[in-house]
C-alpha cells in the first residue's frame, strides 16, 4: 500500500513494494506515471485524492474495492468521507490516506490502515509505505518505514 506520492515516486518506495501481489494507492497521486511504473510490480488500485485535480485522474474514482480471494477491501482518500459502515459491508480493511501520519487500528472488526506518505517529506513526518498480508486467520498488516 502507498499513498501520497504528490508526484514523486521514490526508488525506495519502489524496492519495498517489490514482491507485491497487488498495490493499492490510497490518493494524491500527483503524476498518472507513478501509477504506470507500480503497475509494472502488480496490479493496482487507486483512488483519487484531493491534489488530483488535472483530466487524468478524472478517470480514476474517488473510492474503490479490491476483491481478493475471500477479503474485500475499501479504499478511499480522506478517512472523513467514509460513508458506509465497512462492518455492515463486509470489508475487511479500509485504506486511507491524506494526513501523511502512518496508522494501524481495529475498530468492529474492521482493520483501518494509513500507510502514511511516501511522497515529498512534510514536517518532520516519516516516509512510508504499508504491506497487507492475508493470512488463513485473517489480516495482517505492517507499516515500512522508508531510509530516504
Amino acid at each position: 500500500m502507498i499513498s501520497d506520492t504528490h508526484g514523486l515516486l521514490r526508488p525506495e518506495a519502489l524496492r519495498a513494494l517489490q514482491g507485491s501481489d497487488y498495490i493499492i494507492h490510497a490518493g494524491d497521486i500527483g503524476d498518472p506515471q507513478i501509477l504506470d511504473q507500480l503497475a509494472t510490480i502488480a496490479p493496482v488500485t487507486a483512488v483519487r485524492g484531493n491534489v488530483d485535480h488535472d483530466a487524468w485522474a478524472q478517470k480514476i474514482p474517488a473510492t474503490n474495492v479490491l476483491e481478493v480471494g475471500e477479503s474485500s477491501i475499501y479504499v478511499l482518500h480522506q478517512l472523513h468521507e467514509l460513508d458506509l459502515k465497512p462492518e455492515a459491508a463486509k470489508f475487511g480493511a479500509v485504506i486511507y490516506g491524506h494526513s501523511h501520519v502512518p496508522k494501524q487500528e481495529w475498530k468492529n472488526g474492521v482493520l483501518y490502515f494509513n500507510p502514511g506518505s511516501a511522497g515529498p517529506r512534510r514536517f518532520k513526518l516519516q516516509v512510508s509505505v504499508g504491506r497487507l498480508h492475508l493470512t488463513n486467520g485473517g489480516l495482517e498488516s505492517e507499516i515500512v518505514t522508508l531510509e530516504v
